[in-house]
């Protein structure tokens, strides 16, 4: 093979490599059960409650700039599809509650916002950056992990999330 095919063709991996969206494969662990506490009412939550449900679990903070810009999918989501037995969940992982509030009043949240105090289950997840979004089947089990958030991407991780909902429908 030619040096110039050859450096053309490593160009060519190295460009849909880094510009491809940042989907795992269906990674098929279960789902971590992560005791969690709802940011304004205080109220206990484990991820193991939401069994049945499609989970969409959103690891957030109030200084990631890509995490603002997807709380208005995340809140779509949660309009269009909660019905059919979504669940969206964001795990905020602020040191200070106080940032991850004042985010929130310019930000407003539709779906449930919860505080991962000890960031154990964001160990668990193996959190890797900001946002990390991990889909969570009905039985339980990780079947998809974002890397971050582009708003051209929303469009194909919302086909994903359907797909899961169409495994088992909530009325089966």
């Amino acid at each position: 093979m030619s040096k110039p095919l050859l450096t053309t063709m490593s160009c060519i991996f190295a460009l849909h490599f880094f510009t491809s969206p940042a989907y795992a494969t269906a990674i098929n662990r279960e789902a971590p059960s992560c005791a969690l506490t709802e940011l304004t009412e205080k109220h206990a939550l484990n991820l193991q409650q939401f069994q049945g449900k499609v989970i969409y679990v959103d690891f957030w903070a109030s200084w990631c700039g890509p995490c603002a810009k997807s709380f208005p999918f995340m809140n779509q989501l949660d309009s269009e599809l909660k019905q059919q037995g979504l669940e969206v969940i964001g795990i905020n992982l602020d040191e200070e509650i106080e940032e991850a509030k004042q985010f929130l009043q310019q930000t407003p949240a539709s779906f449930t916002i919860a505080k991962d105090a000890d960031q154990k289950c964001a160990k668990d997840f193996g959190v890797k950056a900001m946002p990390s979004s991990y889909l969570i089947d009905r039985k339980g089990i990780i079947r998809h992990e974002h890397l971050g958030f582009r708003p051209g991407e929303a469009e194909e991780f919302k086909l994903l999330v359907e797909q899961l909902l169409a495994e088992n429908p909530v009325n089966q």
